[in-house]
């Protein structure tokens, strides 16, 4: 996974009329579980945020008053109306216990069903797996050069190496599917050979 930094501040007070103030000063309240004691604190909203709307997944070096520690982002809280980050949740980092993260679904290629007419659907954008996190890559990548109009690609046809995949083996993941044009182009096809083999048992007929 790619790696970030970020500045934090304890958080004297854990109550809702702190947060609230927190949150006026542009700062969002945080939580940082899995080490043993939980830390709470604050950041700025826009240093999170640049994290939150990345398509990418960080490994996060927050640093609490001088203290570092290793995590990811475990789960966000937005604003029901206004869309901001109002509540962060960490995942502190331990060696040798696996994490759980959703991992950038992303392709190669074009489809051959692409060129054919057809359209790439993607299901997922993201796909969740548990592993190490000196194992997890930056993204899950398929190939879907190969995809005919009607085929498609599902858990058990990717491979993450050491970790697993938290997603039945027969979900869907990304179809080529037909659209209109190419039906359209398959009927015109299919008319153009009735034609000409009705010119050409008129033909026949005439001789």
């Amino acid at each position: 996974m790619k790696t970030a930094s970020l500045s934090g501040s304890s958080r004297g007070s854990v109550g809702k009329k702190d947060a609230n103030q927190l949150r006026k000063d542009n700062r969002v309240p945080g939580v940082l579980y899995g080490g043993g004691e939980q830390k709470h604190f604050s950041v700025k909203e826009l240093d999170i945020s640049k994290l939150v709307v990345n398509p990418d997944v960080f490994r996060i070096n927050l640093d609490i008053d001088g203290e570092s520690f290793d995590c990811i982002i475990q789960e966000v809280q937005f604003h029901p109306v206004t869309d901001r980050i109002v509540h962060l949740d960490l995942l502190q980092v331990v060696p040798g216990k696996p994490v759980r993260v959703d991992l950038p679904l992303r392709t190669t290629g074009t489809a051959v069903g692409v060129i054919a007419g057809g359209r790439l659907s993607m299901l997922f954008r993201r796909v969740a797996v548990r592993g190490l996190a000196d194992d997890l890559p930056e993204f899950i990548t398929i190939d879907v050069s190969d995809l005919q109009i009607g085929d498609n690609v599902r858990v058990k046809d990717i491979e993450v190496p050491n970790c697993t995949v938290l997603l039945n083996d027969s979900t869907l993941l990304a179809a080529v599917k037909r659209t209109r044009a190419a039906m359209s182009a398959a009927s015109e096809e299919e008319d153009g050979d009735g034609e000409a083999s009705a010119e050409g048992g008129e033909e026949a007929a005439a001789e």
